[in-house]
């Protein structure tokens, strides 16, 4: 499938990973032209079967996305002339396109560095996973001092990731965190240094996009319908999930006799499992 003739993105496939760069400058502004870029690209990857994991990052090391675009608070309509025909009417345009990112099948990794704040902090938070490059990332929602607040999904999605009270002190309080508090906080999954962060983020992509196909998109569904239960856990959904990869095919049977034979479930074994685990090659990569 192809993915050229976008204004603000470059996309460039390998190996079941789509790295998805935004360059819309000079800020990477969610406007009108980022925003039916993204919304376009989430349409066309969602019917791609070929793609398992999404990697969203900048192509200005000082700003992942600054905001969404001004000009939405000055003239309303703009924004509303963006919304999605095929959508949930009674969200607004940028909780559409979040939510078509939300829910795109693929596991997608937002790759944070500089600034990412209002919608753009709003988008990263979209994704599946963020990892920021430590002490050169910096995260608000300073929608308040504008007499607003997040109204991108950021209420909902930043409230499962922090918390009710770190939230609204986020929220009302509009102060730009930096890595260490945005770590501690949840916000992002981990502050990786920065002439790290490429090379984590891709063997991560890398390891991700390796599985057997299925198994990550069935993860991601129980996972999902654990978030969306509340308080009382939806096993159903779980075990309907772990049925679309349990019992295990043939194939990754044999690798877990392998494993067997290398030492799994013995002590020295166990001390370096995921080492062991990635010393057995998949039997059928596709």
């Amino acid at each position: 499938m192809s993915y050229d003739g976008y204004k603000s993105l470059v996309v460039r496939t390998e190996g079941r990973i789509a790295w998805v760069t935004i360059d819309n400058p000079p800020v990477n502004t969610v406007d009108a032209t980022l925003a039916g870029d993204l919304q376009a690209f989430a349409a066309r990857m969602a019917d791609d079967e070929d793609i398992a994991v999404i990697v969203f990052q900048s192509a200005n090391p000082e700003f992942f996305s600054a905001h969404a675009d001004f000009e939405w608070s000055f003239d309303p309509g703009t924004l509303e002339a963006l919304a999605d025909p095929d959508a949930d009417a009674d969200l607004n345009p940028l909780q559409q396109l979040n939510e078509r990112l939300r829910t795109l099948p693929q596991v997608t990794i937002a790759k944070l560095r500089g600034y990412a704040r209002a919608g753009g902090a709003e988008l990263a938070m979209s994704a599946d996973m963020r990892f920021a490059a430590a002490d050169r990332t910096w995260m608000s929602q300073p929608e308040s001092l504008m007499g607003i607040f997040p109204g991108g999904g950021g209420t909902q999605y930043l409230n499962r990731l922090v918390g009710r009270a770190r939230a609204l002190e986020i929220v009302l309080g509009a102060e730009l965190l930096g890595t260490s508090v945005a770590e501690r906080y949840g916000w992002i999954n981990r502050a990786v240094p920065d002439e790290h962060l490429d090379a984590f983020v891709d063997a991560l992509a890398r390891r991700i996009a390796g599985l057997p196909r299925g198994v990550a998109a069935a993860a991601k569904e129980a996972l999902d319908a654990a978030e969306a239960s509340g308080p009382v856990p939806r096993l159903a959904e779980e075990a309907a999930a772990h049925a679309k990869v349990y019992p295990s095919p043939d194939d990754i049977v044999h690798r877990l006799r392998v494993l067997m034979d290398r030492g799994g479930q013995t002590r020295d074994g166990e001390l370096a499992l995921e080492r062991l685990l990635e010393s057995i090659p998949w039997a059928h990569r596709s």
